[in-house]
């Protein structure tokens, strides 16, 4: 979750909170004046009521003593305006036996009176006498029901108003307690928020001091959420690895470089005015030509040809025919010297001859077989070359039946370190090249980062050497 969610969130869940708190409050305030208005408003009608009761009965009375015309209209204005207020508050209040028993007594009232009215003016004095009695008691009697719904509603009200005080407190300690959570939780939301912040940052310092310090091998930061510091975590990591590898690189290239200086050296200690040497070795070899010796002209010119082919520019590429007919002139050589004792053997498939190869890859290897696998053998010792095509790839195997090396020689050979030791760089040297198998290892990765260098060997039991190549040309 990014930085900038977990903020919106916090802010929108405070901001929730506090609204809440205040629709709370509102609604509270809102019921405690609407019971107040409705109380209030009961309270004002049911007095009203009473007071139009007793205007009422009072013109009533008037025009009883004084039945003329004016205080007749007066009678009806305050009748009229008694109706109203019953009408007015039996839609106010709610349905109950109270509210029927009052409106009723109302009625009987009213209809008391206008019976008093009738009775005037039919000069019955029994019948306005009695009717106007009953009115004077009605009327006593809504005064008395008056106070006493009055009485009962205040009663009520105080009750309900105590249980809206402590629903009031209730809220009122709700909100303070939400209001408290909000501050401790906005703390503790802070030192948590800060702290994932200032210890990824803390880390990714650490490792830059220890970066800056010229050490690689420290672990990668590690962020825990998926958020802006994750992302530059990621890429400080990303960055890091890549500075390892440059580094490496850089390493890698420099040990090449000298072990090609130290090649070009040697070469050049080796080398005796290569003109002078071809020119003599030629001279030498038509001379025994003429005198019929086809052989050792042969020989001479295998070992010209071997001369020739080593002093070049260890640099070039050349392909696997070159190399291949240079082995070959090796094996003439050698053949020559020891006779019957060594067998070569040579399988190699036609299509592999044009891939490219570095210069002096095989010789070195061949020659690394026979000086310290099978040289000193009385009989039967066998060297075989075979080339084919594999995977993709170009395979190139070397054996022999040798005497085989142990796996301390075979690590120390595969291995990338240097070789300090100055013997054992010289027992992994050929008769012609000077050049050994981890100088052979080394510019193989450097002419073909893919390619493979595997030892296969026991003590006694021979040596078989793999070389893997990316193919090149159409399979």
């Amino acid at each position: 979750m990014k930085i900038r969610t977990k903020l919106l969130l916090y802010f929108v869940s405070v901001l929730m909170l506090v609204i809440i708190m205040f629709l709370v409050r509102e609604q509270n305030t809102e019921k405690m004046i609407e019971l107040h208005n409705n109380s209030t408003d009961h309270y004002l009608l049911l007095n009203e009521l009473t007071s139009k009761t007793d205007e009422t009965f009072q013109s009533l009375q008037i025009y009883v003593h004084e039945p003329i015309e004016e205080n007749l209209i007066f009678y009806q204005e305050h009748k009229q305006q008694l109706l109203r207020l019953q009408e007015e508050y039996d839609q106010l209040t709610t349905e109950g036996i109270e509210k029927k028993n009052y409106l009723s007594m109302l009625t009987s009232f009213l209809k008391n009176s206008d019976q008093t009215v009738q009775g005037v003016n039919e000069t019955d004095v029994e019948k306005y006498s009695y009717n106007l009695s009953e009115a004077d008691h009605t009327a006593d009697y809504i005064h008395e029901k008056t106070l006493e719904l009055l009485n009962e509603e205040l009663t009520a009200y105080q009750h309900y108003i105590s249980l809206e005080d402590k629903r009031i407190t209730f809220t009122k300690n709700m909100g303070t307690a939400i209001f408290v959570s909000i501050i401790i939780f906005s703390i503790l939301f802070a030192v948590w928020f800060s702290d994932g912040i200032t210890r990824t940052i803390t880390k990714l310092t650490d490792a830059a001091k220890e970066i800056s310090a010229g050490n690689y091998d420290g672990k990668d930061v590690a962020v825990p959420t998926k958020d802006e510091l994750w992302i530059l975590t990621e890429t400080f990591n990303e960055m890091k690895h890549s500075i390892v590898a440059s580094v490496n690189e850089v390493k890698e290239k420099a040990r090449l470089a000298q072990l090609l200086k130290e090649m070009e050296l040697r070469s050049l200690q080796n080398q005796i005015n290569p003109h002078f040497l071809f020119n003599t070795l030629n001279t030498i070899s038509k001379t025994a030509y003429i005198e019929g010796a086809d052989r050792t002209s042969d020989l001479i010119t295998s070992i010209s040809s071997l001369l020739r082919y080593n002093i070049g520019n260890i640099d070039r590429d050349t392909t696997i025919k070159d190399e291949v007919e240079i082995v070959k002139e090796y094996f003439f050589i050698q053949k020559s010297r020891f006779g019957d004792r060594v067998e070569f053997l040579v399988d190699i498939e036609e299509e592999c001859l044009t891939q490219p190869i570095p210069c002096l890859t095989l010789q070195p290897i061949v020659e690394n077989a026979f000086v310290h696998g099978i040289e000193g053998m009385a009989e039967g010792a066998r060297i075989e070359l075979n080339i084919f095509p594999c995977e993709q790839k170009v395979c190139m195997e070397i054996k022999d039946n040798g005497t085989g090396m142990d796996q301390k020689t075979i690590d120390r050979i595969l291995s990338k370190e240097e070789d300090t030791n100055e013997q054992t760089v010289e027992s992994h040297s050929g008769h012609s090249t000077g050049i050994g198998l981890k100088n052979v290892i080394s510019r193989l990765k450097l002419f073909d980062k893919h390619s493979e260098f595997l030892i296969d060997s026991k003590q006694g039991n021979g040596t078989t050497i793999l070389i893997q190549l990316s193919w090149t040309g159409e399979m």
